[in-house]
């Protein structure tokens, strides 16, 4: 199994989200709950298993940090981090 962390940018790469990024926002066994600020919110995160998404190296360290110290995320703060993730890759 990769390494998979809090925080950290994600692709799908099955189901019909194929190709859309997001953020791992929890790790329970065989699985990763992902959001992306938009269609998976914070209050309901996609379920997805870790051979259905392929790792970007990239953490966030604002989401992470937050995740770690249990403070409050918004969607938008999901969104921003992945709309700076997009604009880094043009």
């Amino acid at each position: 199994m990769k390494n998979f962390e809090l925080g950290q940018i994600v692709k799908s790469t099955a189901g019909r989200d194929c190709g859309e990024l997001f953020i791992i926002l929890d790790i329970k066994e065989a699985y990763v709950y992902l959001a992306d600020g938009k269609r998976r919110r914070i209050e309901s995160p996609k379920k997805k298993k870790f051979k259905h998404i392929q790792i970007t190296y990239m953490i966030s360290e604002e989401i992470a940090g937050k995740l770690k110290h249990n403070e409050k995320i918004t969607n938008a703060d999901i969104r921003n981090n992945l709309k700076d993730y997009q604009q880094t890759l043009e």
